[in-house]
């Protein structure tokens, strides 16, 4: 590393849905001539736009975005991929003298790009009889095990969540360990400033709920029948994204539309819970309000924290 100036650096900005991440990621990497990676599992996936909340082109002001629609709906999402992927990204940026800009709220994939996180493999044996449970049972069944086996992991888990429940199980029983304990502490591969958006609950779950009534006016339900078509409702990751599941849900007639609608701000304001309480565990990340009344002053905060970052 080159000793004669400050170290590269890399921002992520964290925290949970509706905060306003991808804003504030935008208008740092236009700030500081950087460029947004993205670190939101679902919005690597292509033709997933509405439900995701992707930027437009237009809310994106020129900044270019990586690892945005680089898998089809059909693919497993990976976090060992992803950290190969972001660490390509992250590395070509640094080499061009420019900051990479992280931005999303998977917990998992911001700490598999920026730390030190080996990644267990897999045994086929061991995943198809609990995949073979998981489609007996049921995703709470399996849950509940979790929980019992691994409390901490279970938080971090979204009980409808079969495909990472079925992982975590996994992981525990080839490692004989905690799922959560394959986790080392925070020893960061780069230079990183972590951002998290804060904002108080009962906004937030105002903000969540008037997004997913955007999702359903910009045309959700007819993403997701298109979607289906390319084989979202095959796909093991995908087809659980927030949104998607109930639509998919209703498409088959197992609820009506609005019931849909319903679950979905449910299901939407009980994950960022949880992902707020990922992030909250991290004691890197410095936190700034994204509450309406302070919005003026998210990106200047921010900036005072870069200079206070590089300066330091």
């Amino acid at each position: 590393m080159n000793t004669a100036g400050p170290p590269p650096r890399v921002i992520a900005v964290v925290g949970p849905t509706a905060a306003g991440k991808s804003d504030l990621g935008v208008a740092l990497a236009h700030h500081l001539g950087g460029e947004v990676v993205n670190a939101d599992s679902m919005q690597l996936y292509r033709g997933m736009d509405i439900g995701t909340a992707k930027l437009t082109e237009e809310e994106r002001q020129g900044v270019p975005h990586r690892l945005l629609d680089i898998w089809d709906v059909t693919e497993t999402a990976s976090v060992a991929e992803y950290q190969r992927l972001a660490r390509a990204e992250i590395d070509r940026l640094l080499a061009e003298g420019r900051i990479p800009v992280l931005v999303g709220g998977s917990g998992l994939y911001i700490r598999g790009a920026i730390d030190a996180l080996e990644f267990p493999g897999t045994d086929p044996a061991v995943r198809a009889r609990l995949e073979a449970e998981l489609a007996e049972l049921g995703p709470g069944a399996l849950h509940t095990r979790l929980a019992a086996a691994d409390p901490e992991a279970a938080r971090a888990i979204l009980p409808s969540n079969g495909r990472r429940v079925v992982r975590a199980l996994e992981v525990i029983e080839i490692t004989g360990r905690p799922f959560t304990a394959n986790l080392p502490g925070h020893e960061a591969v780069y230079d990183t400033l972590q951002i998290g958006v804060d904002v108080e609950r009962p906004e937030l779950d105002e903000r969540i709920a008037r997004r997913v009534d955007r999702m359903w006016e910009a045309g959700l339900v007819d993403e997701v029948r298109r979607l289906e078509g390319a084989g979202l409702r095959a796909g093991r990751t995908a087809s659980r994204a927030l949104g998607y599941q109930q639509v998919l849900a209703a498409l088959a007639g197992e609820y009506g539309e609005d019931q849909a609608r319903a679950e979905t701000v449910r299901a939407t304001k009980r994950f960022a819970r949880r992902q707020d309480s990922w992030f909250r565990r991290d004691p890197r990340v410095h936190w700034l309000s994204g509450a309406a009344d302070r919005r003026e002053r998210l990106l200047p905060d921010a900036l005072a924290l870069v200079d206070r970052a590089v300066t330091a």
